[in-house]
């Protein structure tokens, strides 16, 4: 059967791409819609990028909370003894091994908020590179906890008779599963919730983040600061989950020593605004 005009009509139009009043018709709009997607698109990627780049940084009046932990041949060290009421740096160590990221002056905000800046307030918390201590009761680097590169696990830890070295390892943020290590504490800008280890064990070992107990303190802490400025818990109040006894040990000798929390320090109060390296798997 011949096709009709009609058919041979439409064919002939298909054939074309349709005529002019067809393409008048065409769904700009919906092209538009597309091109605006991608350009949305694209701006999200280099936004996202940036924060990346320049995360916030710490100001003057600002309070920011970081846990942090100490390992040594596979063993947790003992936590760090919390500053007394008499101490008036703005980095600070309040009670379970939470860390107090407050700047008073301008050389602590910003760019300057780092770990080797909270070393510097801490003598006694060393980071050499090639070596860390920690503080003994009277505040200065205690030689029973110094772990040098190339010294060897004692006897009774789990990385015994292994040559270790030191590491930084750091969590910028609670969602960052694997740690950034470096042995440059300069490096290491501080981030609010930020996880820190200081670390000394065979080559290849990945060292372990801040204990539960830490960074549940840690959150509570930051939790408790309200939106005016102020604190509404004492920080130095004992934390609320239990702490059990660690194993500590030295680079020669491997001891038990019991962990409490009884100090009696309090940490000044504080006004609070709310706000190379590689990456291991």
């Amino acid at each position: 059967m011949a096709k009709s005009t009609t058919g041979k009509w439409v064919s002939r139009v298909g054939a074309g791409g349709g005529g002019k009043a067809y393409r008048k018709t065409r769904p700009m709009n919906y092209y538009g819609a597309m091109a605006l997607i991608v350009v949305l698109g694209l701006l999200t990627v280099v936004y996202s990028r940036y924060e990346y780049q320049n995360p916030p940084k710490p100001t003057v009046g600002t309070t920011w909370f970081a846990s942090f932990a100490a390992q040594a041949c596979g063993t947790d060290l003992p936590v760090l003894t919390p500053d007394t009421a008499t101490f008036t740096a703005g980095f600070s160590v309040t009670n379970n091994n939470v860390l107090v990221i407050s700047p008073k002056t301008a050389d602590e905000a910003g760019g300057h908020a780092t770990v080797a800046k909270f070393l510097e307030e801490h003598p006694g918390l060393t980071f050499t590179g090639n070596s860390f201590s920690l503080p003994n009761a009277q505040g200065a680097a205690d030689p029973k906890y110094t772990f040098k590169n190339g010294d060897k696990c004692p006897a009774g830890s789990p990385d015994a008779g292994k040559v270790g070295k030191v590491s930084i390892a750091y969590w910028s943020t609670l969602t960052q599963k694997d740690p950034t290590i470096t042995t440059d504490p300069g490096s290491i800008k501080f981030h609010d919730l930020m996880r820190l280890t200081f670390f000394f064990g065979p080559e290849g070992a990945t060292p372990k983040q801040p204990s539960d107990s830490t960074q549940a303190y840690m959150v509570q802490l930051q939790q408790s600061t309200n939106g005016t400025g102020t604190t509404t818990s004492t920080i130095a109040t004992t934390p609320s989950v239990p702490v059990t006894s660690t194993t500590v040990i030295t680079p020669t000798s491997s001891t038990t020593v019991p962990h409490t929390t009884t100090s009696t320090a309090t940490h000044p109060t504080t006004t609070v605004a709310p706000t190379t390296t590689t990456t291991v798997s």
